[in-house]
C-alpha cells in the first residue's frame, strides 16, 4: 500500500492530537517529533536518488 503525503500528514496530526489529550505534558515532544517528520517528508521528493 503506498502511502501520499497529503494522507501521512492528517494521520501524524490525528495521533498527535490524542497523544497530547491523554498527557499534556508531550506536547513539546510531540510537537518537535511532528516538525521534524513533515521537515522530511518535504525533503524527500528533492533528494537524489
Amino acid at each position: 500500500m503506498y502511502l501520499h503525503t497529503f494522507l501521512i500528514q492528517p494521520m501524524i496530526a490525528l495521533v498527535a492530537g490524542v497523544l497530547i489529550l491523554l498527557q499534556p505534558r508531550l506536547l513539546n515532544y510531540i510537537v518537535a517529533i511532528y516538525l521534524i517528520v513533515l521537515g522530511l517528508i518535504g525533503l524527500v521528493p528533492h533528494v537524489p536518488a
